[in-house]
């Protein structure tokens, strides 16, 4: 049986791409760039680019789980949890 440590929440890996875009995005926007990252996904939504709202809310989500949960709840109808 593989151990786990105790902060290992058991997520996924998170892609290359993904990781590298969001501390880009951190040192452009630092503690704002949750909110900002956010702001990014709701536009993308609403303009229809689907994919682009995707990205968004992965790099909000590195930053504000919470955050993302509920604005994937609200855009996209789901229940709300931290589990996203």
């Amino acid at each position: 049986m593989r151990r786990k440590a105790a902060n290992d929440n058991g997520d996924a890996p998170t892609p290359d791409h993904v990781l590298r875009d969001a501390l880009k995005h951190f040192a452009v926007h630092g503690l704002g760039a949750a909110q900002q990252a956010r702001l990014e996904a709701e536009r993308a939504w609403q303009e229809g680019r689907h994919e682009e709202y995707r990205h968004w809310l992965e790099i909000c989500r590195r930053f504000d789980r919470r955050m993302a949960c509920g604005l994937a709840a609200r855009l996209e109808g789901r229940p709300s949890t931290n589990l996203g």
